[in-house]
This record gives structure tokens, C-alpha cells and sequence, in this order.
């Protein structure tokens, strides 16, 4: 059953600000996360014509995933679009001081950030190490490996092993909430 504009409003209002919080846990910024929000409600109207689905829950879904191909195509053309705009001299429109901390107070970034370093202070050292010099500094694995003398498989299994633990985390502590 495709959606009309009253669906598509009310989709609006019951999601909207759940969509902006999911896009800036993703990206880490308001501005990116209000424009995917936006863009994501613009191919919902575009689209609403293939939904079918019935119900809210079934609208909802569809409206999700929509936002998850728009966050993956985010992350494909970001860091071009950065170079690119750097490169003309361009800078993209932003939000206002009180938007952007509206943002971040809708995604709980602060104590999502909070939750993070506490977990991360949590890890043992060397897998705390090896994350620091593979994610933060984002360096490759025969270079974290040589940084922590030990041999690639095990850099890569660290890394992976830390980032499993804290993503778990992460997912217990909001399945909690």
C-alpha cells in the first residue's frame, strides 16, 4: 500500500527526532546528522509510491532502512565531498550554536562519549594499544603490529576483539535504557 503525505507526516513527527539521534551516534555530527534526516524524509516522499507494507511498524522499517542506504552513501561520499569543497574553497551551510548542542543533546553524544571513555579505560592496556594506534591514529597493521611488537594476525585480533567488546557494550547499554 503506497503512503500519502499524511503518512509521510506522520512518519515525520514520530520519527524525526529519533532519525537526527541515529544519524549523529553514526557520524558524531549534528550538522551531518540533521542533513541525513533530511534527505532521508526527501526519498521517503520521493519513494512512498514503492512502500508496501501496511502498518506503522511496517512504515517505520522501511523509513529505517531508507536512512541506513543514506548513511552508507554518506559514508562513500564524505571524505570526497570534503576534499572537493576544501579544494573549491566552499564551506557547507551550518547549524546555528544552539542547534548543533540540540543535536547533540537528542543523541546523548556527551554521554555517549562519557560511556566510551569509560570503556575504554576499562580495556586491558594492550588492547587499548592497539585500538589507540589502529582506530584513533589510524594507522595500518604491520605498523601497529611493529608499534606493539607483536605479529600482525595478533594486532588484527586485538583491534577486532576490543572493538566486538566495546560495541557489545555499547548494545547491552542501550537495550538497558
Amino acid at each position: 500500500m503506497a503512503l500519502n503525505a499524511d503518512d509521510i507526516a506522520r512518519l515525520y513527527a514520530a520519527h524525526a527526532r529519533g532519525l537526527v539521534s541515529y544519524f549523529a551516534r553514526r557520524t558524531f555530527d549534528p550538522q551531518v546528522a540533521s542533513e541525513l534526516m533530511a534527505e532521508t524524509f526527501a526519498s521517503a516522499v520521493a519513494d512512498r509510491r514503492a512502500f508496501r507494507g501496511s502498518g506503522d511498524e511496517a512504515a517505520a522499517a522501511w523509513l529505517y532502512g531508507i536512512a541506513r542506504h543514506q548513511l552508507s552513501n554518506w559514508y562513500r561520499r564524505a571524505a570526497v565531498e570534503r576534499r572537493m569543497l576544501g579544494k573549491l574553497g566552499l564551506e557547507p551551510p551550518v547549524l546555528s550554536d544552539v542547534e548543533y548542542e540540540r543535536v547533540e543533546e537528542l543523541a546523548g553524544l556527551d554521554e555517549l562519549r562519557a560511556r566510551v571513555a569509560s570503556l575504554l579505560a576499562e580495556l586491558p592496556a594492550e588492547a587499548r594499544d592497539a585500538l589507540r594506534l589502529r582506530v584513533l591514529q589510524e594507522r595500518p597493521y604491520p605498523e601497529v603490529a611493529a608499534a606493539l611488537g607483536i605479529a600482525e594476525p595478533a594486532a588484527r585480533a586485538r583491534v577486532s576483539r576490543a572493538l566486538r567488546g566495546l560495541a557489545a557494550e555499547l548494545e547491552g547499554a542501550r537495550n538497558a535504557a
